[in-house]
């Protein structure tokens, strides 16, 4: 069942992607979709049939053997390992059956094209490829997978390669990530340098004694736990779009919508949540490095949020609350409360593929337009995705009774509210000294994501409608593949939290995470979370209100608000509107001095320096120093006798002053 649930999608790529022509299209598009499905199955009967009490390690196959390193492809089944499969099948099963509709009929290919097969042979790959790292035992192998995912993104984000936005956007987020991951192979060779092994359980084992050691790096001496973990943490930063290696993440919206929701919900950007939770046996030694993560999580919490606000794009909109969403996990996985990151990130997979996929479904009922100051009252036009989008936003925003499984033991309210309103309420109840202000700033991302969800709900499918008529009069929903999805993700949006909550946070979170995430005694933040303050439960609650009213006032009563905010404050404006100026801070310091850089040794150090040397040697001094030697040859026996004796004389004298010496 295990080598299914892996390899399942990786022969649904192949047979996608080689054998579309010797099969009807449909056929193999249903078959690779099936086959997803099957994998889904698969993967929950794995999540409820797991032995908790033991870590099941399964060897497929010998890998590579070099000296004392040996690694293996092998298995490593644990609850972690099963939500992470459960999340990424699952949500890239019902990409695949959104994917049918959706992709049906897309104008930027010519019917003539086979783009259908080749993309659902990337969601595959890219799903195999997931697979391959949430199941690793080893480095190696979670560092192909890691790989794997980034090679598969660069595809599918440049699927649409006729357009020259979708290749820049490809390669910004393939180069990016190449700087977080030559962190992760300096993470890598670093463990391997102090354990001599890439397996986890070698590093966890050794961890204590890691963190009694230092490193030398240019004369600065650095704990070698704590500067291994930051390694680690860097890899994370890129693959999950963190604060200063984000800026990939909304150009990725340039792929098709159904790519938008695998990535942003399911795989890649939350990769590297998992990998900081897989490492909560070395975190958890660690002091600096676990204040980082929660520093940088907090910090893109807050700037996804406020460039969210000012973005009319409807797809850059839902991808800046996804970078923010990623920042409360990992600030939750900084303080320890790694059962509430992984809750989180489950949770988070439902509700963000529902809001993408409505996305999508706006999209592609509006002939493509994505600016949402070109929406308005499609509430009526659209009814199915109306109503799933609102379920969706009252799941991200947190919707749901405060103090409720403290008075009922069942927590009521929205998926978003049982597992993000659980982060902010951990990080009010942890021991760090700047615990309050954590607090603060995370409660304000909080109502950030309130304000900018909501007002992406009013301005699409409130007031009158702003953009040509006639896509007005022709919108509809006609893809049952694309309605059948938004029903079930709505379901999953409303219920999952409650459902699972025991099992992350509850009664039931010490035992099923028992072998897979390490605490130390001194870490008792999942039970003190549960003894905080009547108020500082509440908070998140208020903060979300706040944020819906304002975004009512905004937005309904008093619409020209937004306008007159804009022109009073333009330069916060466009502060915001340029996402901090991100771009183009990094276009002059990195993009314009390594052309000026490249430029410099192709004019200088190539064609002056070193083409001017060859050119010289060759045109000039070889020229002349024939021409010399020439003249030596003169043809009289008497010169050449008398080179001879010079050179012997030469000789002698160089012996006898060496012996003499």
């Amino acid at each position: 069942m295990l080598h299914f649930i892996i390899f399942a999608p990786l022969l649904g790529s192949v047979f996608s992607g080689f054998f579309y022509k010797k099969f009807n299209e449909k056929t193999v598009l249903y078959f690779t979709t099936s086959l997803i499905f099957i994998s889904s199955v698969f993967s929950w009967i794995t999540f409820f049939s797991l032995d908790l009490s033991s870590i099941e390690r399964i060897i497929l196959f010998k890998w590579m053997e070099s000296g004392s390193l040996v690694v293996n492809w092998e298995i490593r089944l644990d609850s972690l390992t099963t939500v992470m499969l459960t999340v990424v099948t699952t949500i890239s099963a019902f990409v695949h059956l959104y994917s049918l509709g959706y992709m049906s009929h897309d104008p930027n290919w010519e019917d003539s094209e086979n783009y259908k097969s080749r993309f659902f042979s990337y969601l595959s790959f890219f799903t195999f490829t997931m697979l391959m790292l949430v199941t690793s035992n080893n480095f190696v192998q979670l560092f192909f997978g890691w790989e794997g995912v980034g090679l598969a993104s660069y595809l599918l984000i440049g699927f649409y390669y006729k357009k020259s936005t979708a290749n820049k956007a490809a390669m910004k987020a393939f180069i990016v990530n190449r700087i977080g991951d030559i962190g992760l192979a300096l993470a890598i060779f670093s463990t391997f340098y102090y354990v001599n092994s890439l397996n986890f359980d070698d590093l966890f084992l050794n961890a204590p004694i890691i963190a009694e050691k230092n490193i030398e790096i240019l004369f600065f001496k650095f704990n070698a736990l704590e500067f291994i973990v930051i390694l680690f943490f860097l890899g994370a930063m890129g693959k999950s779009a963190q604060f200063f290696l984000h800026t990939w993440l909304p150009d990725a919206m340039e792929g098709p919508t159904p790519v938008s929701a695998l990535i942003h919900a399911a795989t890649m950007v939350t990769a590297g949540v998992f990998l900081v939770c897989r490492l909560s046996p070395v975190i958890e030694y660690t002091s600096v490095a676990s204040n980082v993560i929660v520093l940088v999580g907090v910090v893109t919490a807050l700037f996804a949020g406020t460039v969210a606000l000012v973005q009319n794009d409807v797809k850059r909109i839902i991808a800046y609350s996804t970078c923010s969403q990623l920042g409360f996990m990992f600030s939750a996985a900084g303080i320890g409360l790694y059962q509430a990151a992984m809750f989180h990130l489950f949770t988070h997979a439902f509700f963000k593929a529902l809001l993408f996929l409505c996305s999508g479904s706006i999209i592609h009922s509006m002939h493509h337009q994505q600016d949402i100051r070109t929406y308005g009252g499609l509430r009526k036009k659209l009814p199915i995705t109306f109503y799933s989008m609102m379920i969706g936003t009252l799941a991200i925003t947190g919707v749901g009774i405060p103090l409720s499984y403290d008075l009922f033991h069942l927590p009521i309210g929205f998926s978003g509210f049982v597992s993000k309103d659980s982060i902010i309420e951990g990080i009010y109840a942890s021991k760090d000294e700047s615990a309050f202000i954590y607090f603060i700033f995370i409660t304000f991302a909080a109502f950030l994501t309130s304000l900018y969800s909501w007002r992406l709900i009013i301005l699409t499918f409130f007031g009158e409608y702003r953009g040509k008529r006639e896509y007005f009069d022709n919108a509809k929903e006609d893809s049952r593949s694309i309605n059948i999805t938004l029903i079930i993700l709505s379901f999953c949006s409303i219920f999952v939290g409650i459902i699972f909550y025991d099992v992350f946070l509850g009664k039931k979170a010490e035992y099923f995470f028992s072998q897979s995430i390490f605490l130390l005694p001194s870490n008792t933040i999942l039970s003190d979370l549960h003894y905080i303050p009547v108020w500082a439960k509440l908070t998140p609650l208020l903060s979300m209100i706040i944020g819906a009213l304002i975004a009512f006032i905004f937005y309904v009563q008093k619409p020209n608000l937004p306008k007159v905010f804009s022109e009073n404050q333009n330069i916060l404006y466009k502060f915001l509107i340029n996402k901090w100026y991100f771009d183009e801070i990094y276009n002059v310091v990195f993009v314009k001095s390594s052309k000026w850089l490249g430029n410099f040794f192709w004019k200088t150090g190539d064609e002056k320096i070193i083409d001017g040397i060859i050119n010289y040697i060759s045109l000039t001094f070889i020229p002349n120093l024939t021409r010399f030697v020439g003249r030596l040859q003169t043809g009289l026996i008497y010169h050449y006798a008398f080179a001879i004796f010079i050179g012997l004389v030469s000789i002698l004298t160089y012996f006898l002053v060496s012996m003499g010496g």
